[in-house]
């Protein structure tokens, strides 16, 4: 796939981008490099490798997902200035 100035022209103004009939023809060789490029890579054999997520191991701590001494909330509530129900009370902050 190559491109040219008029696809660079209009890849600019999608992207809202102000470039001058200079930069344009700047522009013209150095995305086909990289489509170049890109298209290197689409032929490199990866038949077997596993996909990777990180470059690096990396295994997650998890807790163990045991019960823990819930039911506390008439306790944690006993610490609220104002209390509505077995809520927290707020002032109201929209009027």
């Amino acid at each position: 796939m190559s491109v040219d100035t008029a696809t660079v022209a209009k890849i600019a103004a999608l992207a809202r981008i102000k470039v001058n009939e200079a930069e344009i023809a700047a522009m013209v060789p150095e995305l086909n490099g990289i489509l170049a490029w890109v298209e290197q890579l689409g032929e490199v054999d990866v038949t077997g490798v596993e996909p990777m997520t990180a470059v690096i191991e990396n295994q997650l701590r998890l807790r163990e997902d045991t019960v823990t001494d819930g039911g506390v909330q008439d306790a944690v509530l006993a610490n609220a200035p104002a209390r509505q129900g077995h809520f927290f009370g707020v002032p109201k902050v929209i009027e």
